[in-house]
């Protein structure tokens, strides 16, 4: 089965390298080495410079960047073939002097479960690919009402990870790497867009988190990856997994384009139960100054468990290093016991969510080869052979019970659960936001309880392989993590890029 994914993934990486071929254009101007891994900030001061970079040269830079690097890394999984015009229009533009914000000319890659015009929204499954999906998901067209250029579609875990298989694979991409090293986790299921960004195919990216699938690929990628509290921003004309969890959220190479993608994508759905309450209009970037940290009350647990074993943080070199930046910089630190919630009915619940949702969004999308979750079982029967089982989770998935009458007191007893392992010591040591090491998986609590959450690279490990800083807090409370994790981050001055 791997075999054929892996070829079926080179397969799809050709034609991105020969549409990057067709379609560059002679015209264009060579950029300057290293501007593929400049911030947003800095390549909007070099397109405002009259004679400087223009939208299109730095689209043609990125298609033939993928083009060279990306069969390599496998992260890409479609382009945008409009990419190069909208990029030429915004340069019009920016010319006659509108400049639409921040974002206005910069590429953004999206991940494969955002609906886009033109494009597949597949979630890198071949049961999946058909007619495109007739519209933009609303985030969609935020950005690009905010002058963002959507350069094309990343590699993901099939369904989100629901298929079954490993972190970054799918039968449509193939297998996406680590752009630090091959053999190194990618993390899923947003595996795609953090690579990306870590190789320089694109400033920007959209990541889309259940649980984990943002938060996890951002701190194994060394890249910052935002999971809003669930409600924020809109969900609709995303392929669903659970309305209790799902959010879409911005990967970037730093906690201040994270912030402006988040201003970006910013807009919650009236007709969303969990956008009530949600606070708009906010500038994420507004609390992003010098001395953020100075007087935070920062939480962080007092052990953390490694192979079993509970240990303290002085187990744990590179955590003890992440509380040392805090303490310098002016943050309270308070070690606090988290309390693990009851998570025994965790995943019964989530299958049962992901089958109504999934069953429902098949149901309606048209063009698609497949109408339900047992159809996109038989395709990929078809396709792929039953020799073995390739798709393990799917299958017990579609085996799920639960009715929805049956689920929702359960749900709501384990989110409340969840919520209040988070918020209690939030509450009781009146904590700004809490921090912990990666590797404790405190964001699965956090996705649980619909939470906020931000990795920050914190440096490497003795195998060359980024880590991680993990803030989250309340709900409603990225302003705050946002100026926390920027703190952490200008003090810690550990931004890493790939060896490629």
């Amino acid at each position: 089965m791997l075999g054929i994914a892996y070829g079926m993934g080179s397969l799809v990486r050709q034609v991105v390298q020969s549409f990057t071929e067709d379609y560059s254009p002679i015209t264009s101007k060579p950029v300057p080495a290293g501007t593929e891994y400049l911030s947003v900030k800095a390549l909007g001061a070099q397109m405002s410079r009259p004679g400087g970079l223009t939208s299109a040269d730095l689209v043609t830079c990125l298609q033939e960047r993928i083009s060279s690097v990306d069969p390599r890394l496998g992260s890409v999984i479609e382009l945008n073939p409009e990419a190069l015009e909208t990029a030429r229009e915004l340069d019009r533009e920016r010319a006659s002097g509108n400049v639409r914000g921040p974002l206005h000319g910069i590429p953004i890659l999206l991940k494969d479960t955002i609906e886009t015009t033109g494009m597949q929204t597949s979630a890198g499954a071949f049961g999946l690919i058909g007619a495109p999906a007739g519209k933009n998901a609303p985030l969609v067209d935020y950005l690009i009402r905010q002058g963002a250029v959507i350069l094309g579609k990343t590699n993901m875990t099939e369904l989100a990870g629901f298929r079954g298989g490993p972190a970054g694979w799918s039968s449509r991409g193939g297998q996406t790497l680590n752009p630090h090293q091959p053999q190194a986790d990618v993390g899923g299921s947003s595996s795609g867009s953090a690579a990306a960004v870590a190789a320089g195919l694109a400033p920007l990216a959209v990541g889309a988190e259940t649980s984990g699938s943002i938060i996890v690929p951002a701190a194994r990628n060394g890249v910052v990856g935002l999971k809003p509290s669930v409600g924020l921003l809109d969900r609709n004309g995303m392929i669903p997994a659970s309305q209790r969890q799902d959010t879409p959220g911005p990967m970037a190479r730093s906690v201040f384009d994270v912030a402006l993608m988040l201003n970006a994508m910013s807009g919650s759905d009236p007709q969303d139960p969990a956008s009530v309450g949600a606070p708009q209009g906010i500038d994420y970037t507004a609390l992003l100054v010098p001395g953020a940290l100075k007087g935070k009350r920062i939480g962080y647990p007092a052990t953390f468990s490694k192979n079993g074993e509970s240990l303290s943080v002085e187990n744990s070199p590179q955590f003890s290093r992440t509380l040392e930046v805090l303490r310098e910089q002016g943050a309270i630190l308070v070690p606090v016991n988290l309390r693990m919630a009851d998570d025994s009915r965790y995943g019964e619940l989530l299958f049962s969510d992901v089958k109504e949702e999934l069953n429902g969004y098949l149901g309606k999308r048209p063009g698609l080869p497949v109408k339900s979750l047992t159809e996109l079982i038989e395709f990929n029967e078809e396709r792929d052979g039953n020799a073995e089982d390739h798709q393990p989770l799917l299958k017990e998935i579609s085996a799920s019970t639960l009715t929805p009458e049956q689920r929702k007191p359960l749900w709501d007893t384990l989110i409340e659960d969840f919520r209040s392992s988070i918020d209690d010591p939030i509450q009781s040591e009146n904590l700004d936001a809490m921090v912990s090491d990666f590797e404790t998986n405190s964001y699965f609590a956090v996705a649980a309880a619909g939470y906020p959450g931000i990795s920050v690279p914190s440096g490497r490990d003795e195998d060359g392989v980024p880590t991680s800083a993990y803030f989250f807090g309340s709900r409603w409370s990225e302003p705050t993590l946002l100026a926390v994790a920027h703190g952490y981050e200008e003090a810690a001055q550990v931004a890493i890029k790939p060896a490629l």
